[in-house]
């Protein structure tokens, strides 16, 4: 076992309210070269990890005050990346479940011995190193390569891939149409990586993600004192964006009166914030998306013809996974390692049957979908395979293949269709249903009563 490089050695605070544990983690920490802070006192603890950078902290699970699993939580929320090693000497199987449920790294029992100490330290030392290569690796292959998040294999991608590196270089409004779920942000991202703003803020905002009301402060900002709650001045989200690019997703779902702020706006390169008088000058990028038809919204009256036509200066459509299955198995190997990495996990991929299942669902839900079923049997198994056993039991259910139907349908009626098939399998669960169909919950009550179901058990 190689000890820590001692021109950067990875930094360390233990936590633990008894000085005799402390004293001897500190002296075997220490000879190995690692920089150690120790804490008996959880609470102040926390506040030096508010304000220093840690790499791994080790935490003794039962303390007064403040537990371990405070500490994994605290720890998770403002650092992320570090590693966090729970200690104790009343373990449990449930204890360990949840903490490697919570991000922890590791669950030691006491009495610890120094060699294993060392050696679990060694590999959670092992994955922060992996994963900084991994994320300076990226930022290298991104400036070189935007599109390279954007997975597949086939012939769809590729050909988007092209399109995104055409687009990025060329500064002007894209409309991204797509379903739910297909990566319409990330082809977003993308376009903005690419471009000559790329040093410059991506700013995205979900407009079906908002009540009314609060979509206009949002975006255009607010002066003090303009609305009840309006305490201090806030820049809108376009004024954040200078400079850079400004991505609206689901625009589809914005209000005609919110349109025609958005056109003048888009006209006059300018924002004048709520309850404001003084126009602010602006410089972005506008990257829009939707999964609704918009010239069949623009025909109903309403999305505002003018503004989707300036939208739509470059149309790029992002192919839904039933149209590619060819890359099912990439989305299920990387979805796989992510989740291995994510949860600790060494699972080493799927058993003939639970791929044979997922290869032949249509995936209403596109990738968002697969994610959301691959994290989950990661996270549930309990075996170095995924077997059909640890997929969602609704995952047939769910199915649906409206080319399949005896008779055809409009859209909104396949539609309402499967929003109610989706309902039912999930008990009517709002939340679960608005994931598996990779909308905000605030779209999924706006179809219930647009459609007008009703829930039936």
């Amino acid at each position: 076992m190689k000890p820590p490089s001692t021109c950067n050695p990875l930094r360390l605070a233990v936590i633990d309210d008894e000085p005799l544990a402390l004293k001897q983690l500190r002296r075997i920490l220490s000879r190995r070269g690692y920089a150690v802070e120790v804490f008996d006192d959880p609470v102040a603890a926390l506040k030096h990890i508010d304000q220093a950078h840690v790499d791994i902290v080790l935490t003794d699970l039962r303390m007064p005050r403040v537990g371990g699993m405070d500490v994994l939580r605290h720890v998770k929320a403002r650092q992320p990346q570090a590693e966090v090693i729970l200690i104790t000497g009343y373990a449990s199987i449930d204890d360990a479940v949840a903490a490697v449920k919570q991000g922890a790294f590791y669950y030691i029992e006491k009495p610890i011995s120094p060699d294993q100490l060392l050696s679990v330290i060694q590999r959670a030392a092992d994955k922060i190193s992996l994963q900084a290569i991994n994320a300076q690796l990226k930022e290298e292959l991104m400036k070189k390569e935007p599109a390279r998040d954007i997975l597949g294999v086939s012939p769809q991608i590729r050909e988007l891939v092209k399109v995104i590196a055409k687009v990025a270089r060329i500064d002007c409004n894209v409309l991204i149409q797509g379903e739910s779920g297909t990566g319409k942000e990330l082809v977003a991202r993308a376009i903005h990586l690419g471009s000559e703003r790329r040093e410059h803020p991506f700013v995205g905002f979900n407009c079906g993600g908002f009540a009314e009301e609060l979509v206009a402060s949002e975006l255009f900002g607010h002066e003090k004192g303009a609305f009840t709650g309006a305490h201090s001045l806030k820049p809108g989200l376009f004024e954040q964006a200078q400079g850079g690019t400004v991505f609206l997703d689901e625009v589809g779902e914005m209000s005609l009166s919110t349109q025609v702020k958005l056109l003048r706006l888009i006209q006059e390169r300018k924002v004048q914030r709520v309850g404001g008088s003084k126009a602010v000058p602006l410089d972005f990028r506008l990257i829009s998306a939707t999964n609704k038809d918009l010239e069949r919204e623009v025909g109903a009256g309403r999305f505002r013809e003018d503004l989707f036509f300036r939208l739509k200066v470059v149309v790029i459509r992002t192919p839904p996974l039933r149209e590619r299955p060819e890359d099912i198995p990439v989305f299920m190997d990387y979805f796989l390692n992510l989740y291995n990495l994510r949860y600790n996990k060494a699972i080493q991929g799927f058993s003939p049957e639970a791929r044979d299942t997922l290869l032949s669902y249509s995936f209403p839900g596109n990738v968002r979908e697969l994610e959301h079923i691959v994290c989950s049997a990661v996270a549930l198994s309990e075996t170095d395979i995924i077997d059909v056993a640890d997929l969602p039991e609704d995952l047939q259910v769910l199915e649906v293949d409206a080319v399949a139907c005896n008779e055809l349908s409009t859209l909104e009626q396949t539609e309402k269709a499967h929003i109610v098939r989706v309902l039912e399998a999930t008990n009517y669960s709002k939340v679960r249903a608005a994931e598996i169909l990779g909308i905000p919950r605030t779209t999924l009550w706006r179809k219930i009563r647009k459609y007008g179901i009703r829930e039936i058990r």
